[in-house]
């Protein structure tokens, strides 16, 4: 099976960033790019979670450039260049799959991704903590999930899901102590301690709270986009009464399909 039309892409590129290419192309940096990175991955996730699979061809091109992108910028600078990064992930991969390229037997998911655990860490020494190595750049409620993980593979966990909920109803009533005594960081810090103790009580339940919080707002622009299609007098206009009167009748319309 050949690559013809990957090569292409990777001369594409390599012509953009050329002192003949693209002015814009041959100023980027890893820097300028960031924001590029995470966009493009996260409308590839969007892609996905539609099923358009059309759509999902096009956005994993987009996060394809950004990695052919860094690559060359890191080629010009004679750092590494594309066949360096395709190598390391070879052998990662490899090296990471036992069970697969080597010996190891495993019985089920949980032992291959305590291995793949293992092994990360034998690659990265220079980590003394459980908690080095999570991103500073992915979303609090993503990093909050990772942290829990990690906390929880060193056995600190909580002994059942009835202390999980008093500790949920004791970060809710120092909250509103805070509240009640206007201080406006004791407060946000309380408020974030509520956050991390729900993402507990989600990954106790198996619950990806990432994606359920995405759910949550997908339902949420649905059910007010029909509360605006409903509405006889601007949204603003409404007192509370009469909101929650359009809110059910709106949550009624999307069930029935109206």
């Amino acid at each position: 099976m050949g690559y013809e039309n990957l090569d292409k892409l990777i001369e594409t590129v390599r012509i953009l960033r050329s002192p003949t290419g693209c002015e814009w192309d041959r100023a980027q940096t890893h820097a300028s790019l960031r924001p590029n990175m995470l966009e493009e991955a996260y409308e590839a996730v969007d892609a996905i979670v539609s099923g358009d699979m059309k759509h999902l061809k096009e956005e994993l091109g987009d996060v394809l450039l950004q990695v052919l992108l860094h690559s060359q910028i890191a080629d010009d600078e004679g750092v590494f260049n594309l066949d360096d990064v395709a190598k390391g992930l070879n052998e990662k991969l490899i090296h990471r799959h036992p069970h697969v390229f080597g010996d190891v037997k495993v019985n089920s998911t949980d032992e291959i991704l305590d291995n793949w655990d293992k092994l990360k860490q034998e690659e990265k020494p220079h980590r003394k903590s459980a908690m080095d190595g999570i991103s500073k750049s992915q979303s609090a409620l993503m990093s909050a999930q990772k942290i829990s993980k990690r906390a929880v593979k060193q056995g600190f966990e909580w002994p059942d899901e009835k202390t999980l909920y008093e500790c949920i109803h004791s970060e809710f009533k120092e909250f509103k102590e805070a509240v009640e005594e206007k201080d406006r960081e004791h407060m946000e810090e309380e408020m974030g301690d509520i956050l991390f103790a729900v993402v507990n009580l989600a990954r106790w339940n198996k619950i990806d709270a990432e994606q359920a919080l995405l759910k949550a707002n997908k339902k949420f622009m649905a059910r007010f986009r029909k509360m605006e299609e409903l509405a006889e007098k601007p949204l603003e206009e409404y007192d509370f009464r009469e909101y929650d009167i359009l809110w059910n009748r709106a949550k009624e319309c999307i069930s029935a399909d109206c």
